[in-house]
């Protein structure tokens, strides 16, 4: 399928750096062209429930919301979430990296199935001493405001898998924007994966599109590419 012949069934956005600038400032205007979508539109974040709950209403999209970085999916308000991670194993190998660094938990009793942390030490250092450690079982992801320890089944692309199941709709039959690492994963899955101009270089790799225009602006272009708005 060519991308001029894309069509779009359900759209999985990122909201940190991409729909925010680098001050988690709201662009109003991408705010405002997500509300003309007409096709469900699901938040795909690194953030709690709780914050991605809230985000929705404000930016006024569908209930269905990714967050901890695909370790919690919620499809209906009025339904219980579906929690993908195990917090237990990443709360071990937080704890594991505290012999090496000072680890900074950010909103620990928020989070269901990961473990957020300040990024004040070198990540690569520490992807090495947990996989040295740990294996596969657990991975710690960089959103650009925060690092985060998530279990190794847990991502952005795996927890679309669950929602296209639930709403009916194929994960090629669906888009994504994005502008970190975390969203490299929901890349591969979607059909059409249109990174904004500011995203992380290896999130540009596996773009089908990287965007001329950066954060809300980056947004706006891309439902314009996808004739959605």
């Amino acid at each position: 399928m060519t991308i001029t012949r894309f069509k779009a069934k359900a759209l999985a956005v990122d909201i940190d750096g991409t729909i925010t600038d680098d001050s988690r400032v709201l662009h109003c205007p991408a705010v405002e062209a997500l509300r003309n979508v007409r096709i469900p539109v699901i938040l795909a974040t690194g953030n709690s429930l709780c914050f991605a709950r809230a985000a929705a209403k404000l930016i006024g999209v569908t209930d269905i919301i990714i967050c901890e970085n695909g370790g919690v999916i919620q499809v209906r308000y009025d339904q219980p979430e579906i929690v993908l991670g195990n917090k237990e194993i990443c709360l071990k190998a937080a704890k594991f990296l505290e012999k090496f660094f000072e680890v900074s938990y950010l909103d620990l009793e928020y989070r269901k199935s990961e473990v957020c942390i300040r990024r004040n030490f070198p990540i690569n250092e520490a992807r090495r001493i947990l996989r040295d450690k740990f294996k596969d079982k657990v991975k710690i992801l960089d959103s650009k405001f925060a690092y985060h320890i998530v279990d190794g089944t847990v991502s952005k692309g795996a927890a679309l898998e669950v929602i296209a199941k639930i709403i009916g709709v194929s994960t090629k039959e669906m888009a994504a924007i994005g502008d970190s690492e975390n969203d490299i994963d929901m890349f591969k899955k979607v059909g059409l994966g249109l990174a904004v101009a500011n995203a992380d270089e290896e999130l540009k790799k596996v773009a089908d599109i990287v965007l001329t225009k950066n954060n809300g602006e980056g947004v706006i272009e891309a439902l314009k590419i996808l004739n959605l708005i």
